[in-house]
């Protein structure tokens, strides 16, 4: 697994020679790779409310990862776990994340540089926001005809009692007419004995050696008998006594089933096709507002650290983890002048969610992006 990490340095003649060092060092073993971050100038009106602002863009930060993450829980919920049929899917502008992220460009039309920066965070969070609310109440949806349909389906397979029979009685097994009528039984297989002997004694209207075994499985049998119609009230309660289990059935009610089971597939077919394709357009607009906020993060706090006028360059790490650790050390050692005190002071609570979830204190900005989400994994 690889790991990224977004540094911003200032750009004084010592860092500067620190990140040309930096450059050489990991192209000469390999250690990493290293590309610009590009990160337009944007609008600072008053420095005391960056403060406000950093706040601002933390939580917000937060929010971003847990609608990412269930969004992309959604797309292999719905997918069936699916991970190429995910891939396809998970595009951030049409390429792939990981290329999105390590060529990333401001959309300034989408996310204007001459707006301040509590608007910019303010578009972002109303984006966002929208995001999470319709995800709710898409998901609900979907879920529920997909939950209607597996109840339906599980309980037209489930047993003898609540199996469909649809492709297990014909219409020549049911005598229906002016006086007599067929009733389906359920009897488990240690009954099937009892059954032969005392069905006829049910009722003294039961049609003698009518009854006929029409499916078995492994919990038992189905049999039909036929009787008069004005003893059937009786039949079934004597039935009930010696546990076995008269099946309500008829073909119009098999057919209302089978037209209810085949409108809930088109239904969820129809559903699934929608909530796809929204799924793909939000992942794709929270992904990028992710990204910029990112951005927004680095320049934020880049100001805070050294000041005005703004004078830093951001750069995207691209590490192996293995290597992660001897990497740390390089930095440490090549811009200890920014903060000579500078050591881990924070770490964040571990989490599986992508982006800046595990933030560490150095003398240089760095933020690490957890690489799991970019890989959908």
């Amino acid at each position: 697994m690889t790991d990224l990490w977004l540094i911003s340095v200032p750009l004084d003649k010592t860092s500067l020679t620190s990140v040309a060092k930096l450059k050489r060092t990991i192209a000469k073993s390999n250690l990493a790779s290293c590309c610009k971050f590009s990160i337009p100038d944007l609008k600072v009106v008053i420095l005391d409310n960056l403060l406000s602002v950093s706040d601002d863009l933390s939580k917000l930060d937060t929010l971003t990862e847990s609608v990412i993450k269930k969004t992309c829980q959604c797309m292999r919920e719905v997918m069936e776990q699916s991970n190429d049929k995910v891939l396809e899917n998970a595009l951030a502008n049409g390429v792939d994340l990981m290329s999105y992220v390590t060529k990333f460009q401001w959309d300034k039309a989408k996310y204007p540089t001459a707006l301040p920066l509590c608007s910019l965070v303010d578009i972002i969070n109303k984006e966002v926001s929208q995001v999470e609310l319709e995800l709710k109440s898409r998901a609900a949806a979907y879920n529920s005809v997909k939950a209607s349909l597996q109840s339906l389906k599980h309980k037209q397979e489930e047993n003898l009692q609540t199996r469909s029979l649809n492709d297990i009685v014909r219409r020549e097994d049911l005598v229906t007419s002016e006086y007599l009528t067929t009733l389906l039984v359920v009897v488990l297989r240690g009954s099937y004995v009892q059954w032969e002997r005392t069905y006829e004694s049910l009722s003294q209207f039961v049609v003698p050696r009518s009854s006929r075994k029409l499916y078995e499985d492994k919990e038992g049998g189905i049999f039909s008998v036929t009787l008069f119609k004005r003893a059937v009230c009786e039949f079934k309660a004597k039935a009930h006594e010696s546990k076995f289990t008269v099946r309500e059935y008829s073909f119009d009610l098999e057919e209302k089933q089978q037209q209810e089971m085949k409108q809930l597939r088109v239904h969820k077919k129809e559903q699934y096709g929608i909530f796809v394709r929204w799924l793909k357009v939000n992942f794709n607009e929270v992904f990028v507002a992710w990204i910029h906020l990112k951005a927004l993060r680095v320049f934020v706090e880049s100001v805070l650290r050294y000041g005005l006028p703004v004078n830093y360059q951001a750069l995207l790490l691209q590490t192996d983890k293995k290597r992660s650790k001897k990497l740390r050390e390089e930095l440490t050692s090549l811009f200890m002048h920014l903060d000579p005190t500078a050591t881990v002071s924070k770490t964040d609570a571990n989490c599986d969610i992508p982006g800046l979830s595990q933030q560490e204190y150095f003398s240089y900005i760095c933020f690490h992006i957890h690489t799991n989400m970019l890989e959908i994994r």
